[in-house]
C-alpha cells in the first residue's frame, strides 16, 4: 500500500517533470498523509497538463453523504476496474500523484519505515484516481493511488506498492479518450526494482505532525 509521501523538488523542476502549464502553489511537504490535499496532474479542458489540488481519501461523485463510507486512499489496479468504488475514474479521470519518494513500515521492533524513492533523483509519477464529488458546500476534489504487486526490492518491506508510471507514458495514463482497460492496465505494472533504492528514515515519520527535511535522512535499524 500507499500510506505517506513526500513532495519536495522545486515548483520549476516539478512543472518541468511532469510538463504542466500553470503555477505550482504548494510548500515543501516530507509526510504527506491522508486526508491532507496535495497536488495531481490531470489533463484540463483544452489538453493541457496541469497541476490540481485534491484531498486524499477518494469519494466517488455517486455518494449522497460521504460520511457513509470508507474513503480509500489505495486501491488495487488488478481489480479498480471493475470495483464500484473506482471503476468510473479508472476509466475516465486518472491523474499522476506527483512524490519524490514515498514510505512504507516493517514489523520490526515495533513499526520501522523505509523511504523508497528513485534512484536518480527525479520526481515519480503514481498512478491515481480523481473524483469530483458535490456536496453541501461545493465541490470537493478527492484522490486515491493505485498500487500493485511489489517488486523485488518492495518484496522486503511489503507485499504491495504504489503504481509509479514510467514518464514515457504519462501522457496515455491521464488521456481520457483511453478506456482499454488492457491498455491502462499494461501501464499498472511493479516498477523495474534496479531503478529504486531503500533506506530506513526516523520513526517521527510515524506521526503526521511530524513534516521536516530530517524525516528523509537514513538512519540506523
Amino acid at each position: 500500500m500507499c500510506g505517506r509521501y513526500t513532495l519536495y523538488g522545486s515548483p520549476a523542476k516539478l512543472k518541468e517533470h511532469f510538463a504542466t502549464t500553470g503555477e505550482l502553489d504548494f510548500k515543501p511537504r516530507y509526510n504527506i498523509a491522508p486526508t491532507q490535499a496535495a497536488p495531481v496532474v490531470r489533463l484540463d479542458e483544452t489538453g493541457n497538463r496541469v497541476f490540481t489540488l485534491a484531498r486524499w481519501g477518494l469519494i466517488p461523485s455517486w455518494v449522497k453523504d460521504s460520511e457513509e463510507i470508507q474513503h480509500p486512499i489505495n486501491a488495487k489496479a488488478e481489480t479498480a476496474a471493475i470495483k464500484p468504488m473506482f471503476r468510473h475514474a479508472y476509466r475516465n479521470s486518472r491523474v499522476l500523484v506527483p512524490a519524490d519518494a514515498f514510505y512504507e513500515w516493517v514489523p520490526k521492533n515495533g513499526k520501522q519505515p523505509y523511504l523508497i524513492r528513485l534512484r536518480d533523483g527525479e520526481p515519480m509519477g503514481m498512478g491515481g484516481l480523481l473524483e469530483h464529488w458535490q456536496g453541501p458546500e461545493g465541490e470537493v476534489k478527492t484522490f486515491t493511488i493505485l498500487t500493485t504487486e511489489a517488486n523485488s526490492l518492495m518484496a522486503k518491506i511489503h507485499t504491495r506498492m504504489p503504481v509509479i508510471i514510467r514518464p514515457k507514458d504519462y501522457i496515455a495514463w491521464i488521456d481520457t479518450n483511453l478506456t482499454d482497460v488492457t491498455k491502462i492496465q499494461a501501464m499498472a505494472q511493479p516498477y523495474p526494482d534496479r531503478l529504486m533504492e531503500a533506506y530506513p528514515v526516523s520513526r517521527k515519520v510515524n506521526s503526521p505532525q511530524h513534516d521536516s527535511s530530517d524525516l528523509i535522512e537514513p538512519t540506523q535499524e
